[in-house]
């Protein structure tokens, strides 16, 4: 027992010493932190717009599928774009094959129904997509302070509902690979 307290007084006292920070790295660290801040505040902005616009890529690093089960593919070929009047669709959980060439499916149409909301810096985008292969309610939800967006792609005719989850760029600032849409 007293080798148990002995270790942890050690230890507690390894740790404050180590903390210790003088204050010009304690000033370096704070405009760190201030810079990175404006930083997220400007991706932000610029994801809002492009949102806005209609001229956007959602690049999803992870995908959430019907009953929760999580998993992490390549954001260059899983997204949602929507692009010149044309929204896309695509989700490549798989590394070969499938009908678009790059392990999934992509489905285009027209957005339709578009509602915004902004919640206290949380940007929330409601659209209704129709087209060949898809008829689905997607709802985009941009993060408070970052480019950070969670979309989740409702279909209107089963309940197989996807959840993207990954940064929103401009399309022109996105780097995807596109399959073949059905």
């Amino acid at each position: 027992m007293n080798r148990l307290l002995l270790l942890i007084a050690v230890f507690a006292a390894m740790m404050t010493s180590c903390s210790t920070l003088t204050p010009e790295q304690k000033a370096a660290k704070e405009a760190q932190k201030a810079i990175e801040a404006r930083q997220d505040s400007i991706r932000h902005d610029l994801a809002v717009k492009a949102l806005e616009k209609m001229d956007f890529v959602l690049e999803a690093d992870r995908l959430i599928f019907k009953r929760g089960r999580p998993a992490y593919v390549s954001s260059a070929t899983n997204f949602i774009s929507s692009v010149n009047g044309k929204t896309t669709v695509q989700v490549a959980p798989f590394n070969v094959g499938g009908p678009n060439g790059v392990g999934g499916v992509t489905v285009e149409g027209i957005a339709s129904n578009i509602k915004t909301d902004n919640n206290k810096g949380t940007y929330t985008m409601s659209m209704s997509v129709t087209g060949n292969g898809i008829s689905a309610v997607i709802s985009i939800t941009v993060i408070k302070g970052t480019d950070r967006a969670t979309a989740v792609v409702s279909p209107n005719f089963n309940s197989n509902r996807v959840t993207l989850e990954g940064t929103l760029y401009p399309a022109a600032q996105s780097n995807i690979y596109k399959g073949l849409s059905l």
